[in-house]
């Protein structure tokens, strides 16, 4: 699966144009999901010096991106790149940012919801902690945020 996931906010505390200190397990667990196969794009606003600091910055804790900022992975030479379709816009399957509707859940519960085979497939409505969603007599092991995900096949 292709995982964008955004820098400030997410897997550091806002501080931009600073790097803020990291949100607990934000590195373990991206990683985690690196080891289990999956490919992440680093996918933030920040540009040229800026982002280099971020991508430096998560390189230096053992985090490498497959792309950053594109659907280009790392190390693609200029010539396959001329070849692709360059957009700020990625392709991803799943989008993690703290500007979620709903906000964003601790890395543990995100590990959860991405590896979970029964995560719906539609947005999840927001209902209190106490009361199950029922889509198909469907019991989340989290809060019901709103999440959207590509149908897994």
């Amino acid at each position: 699966m292709v995982i964008a996931v955004d820098f400030d906010g997410t897997i550091v505390e806002h501080r931009y144009p600073e790097i803020g200190e990291e949100r607990q397990n934000a590195i373990s667990t991206l990683r985690r999901l690196q080891n289990d196969g999956h490919q992440l794009i680093l996918w933030s606003v920040r540009e040229g010096a800026l982002l280099d600091e971020a991508v430096e910055w998560c390189r230096e804790r053992g985090l490498t991106f497959y792309a950053v900022n594109t659907v280009i992975p790392e190390g693609m030479s200029e010539e396959e790149q001329r070849n692709v379709l360059i957009s700020r816009k990625v392709n991803a399957d799943v989008f993690i940012d703290d500007k979620n509707i709903g906000g964003l859940p601790s890395w543990n519960s995100i590990y959860d919801i991405i590896t979970q085979t029964s995560i719906p497939t539609k947005v999840i409505k927001k209902t209190s902690k106490s009361t199950p969603i029922d889509d198909d007599n469907l019991q989340l092991p989290y809060p019901a945020w709103m999440f959207w995900k590509k149908n897994r096949k």
